[in-house]
């Protein structure tokens, strides 16, 4: 589990993709400091597996379904990615709950500045934006964040310099594609409201129809 505070950006120093395999291995400093093989690191808002670290990069294999998900198949050598390793237990919870299971990409459609804040409107499906709702959370390239304003097809949000600064979203242009994840509690919610497959059927069997045929 993630919280959507980005500790660190990184850079792609290696992209390969081979057939149904691909990994990719980022330079990185911070996220580095107390690794272990398996452990877990968000990149761009991406839960990925640490198979291998080294010389002041790790690695991390990708597949085709976090490739079809995601923006990691963009990814070139050079590339910044944003970086947080999965949340200590005891640790502060700065942003919200992320999962680091991407449901799917959004388009950057505006950019505006706002006094010291700049806007990003992002355009999603309705898929996606049925879960997006004003003043809640959302994590784009892993970065937790407040919705500010929701249409019928996109949202915005709003962010401080510090996050700009901290983060590849101040980097981002209009058409550039970013990773979403929506806030789990919604997707649960939804799924515990609609009957369960086994629930049993209620039956035609009344009393009335008992004592009308003589039991």
């Amino acid at each position: 589990m993630f919280t959507g505070i980005i500790e660190e950006v990184g850079t792609v120093s290696r992209v390969q993709r081979s057939g149904s395999s691909s990994f990719i291995e980022i330079q990185a400093k911070k996220v580095l400091e107390d690794v272990h093989l398996g452990d877990s690191i968000a990149v761009n808002g991406v839960c990925l597996t640490v198979t291998h670290y080294g010389g002041g990069t790790f690695r991390a294999d990708v597949m085709n379904e976090t490739l079809s998900r995601s923006s990691l198949g963009s990814l070139t050598t050079g590339s910044p990615v944003n970086l947080e390793r999965a949340m200590a237990a005891g640790g502060r919870f700065g942003g919200h709950i992320v999962s680091g299971h991407i449901d799917g990409t959004g388009t950057v459609s505006d950019i505006s500045n706002d006094g010291i804040a700049v806007w990003y409107t992002i355009s999603a499906s309705p898929a996606l934006l049925r879960y997006i709702v004003e003043k809640g959370s959302i994590a784009i390239d892993g970065i937790s964040l407040t919705v500010a304003k929701v249409t019928d097809s996109t949202f915005s949000i709003s962010i401080i310099p510090h996050t700009a600064a901290q983060t590849i979203l101040g980097s981002k242009k209009v058409g550039d594609v970013v990773n979403l994840e929506n806030d789990i509690i919604g997707k649960y919610v939804e799924k515990l409201m609609k009957p369960a497959d086994d629930t049993p059927k209620q039956s035609n069997i009344t009393m009335d129809f008992l004592m009308k045929n003589g039991f």
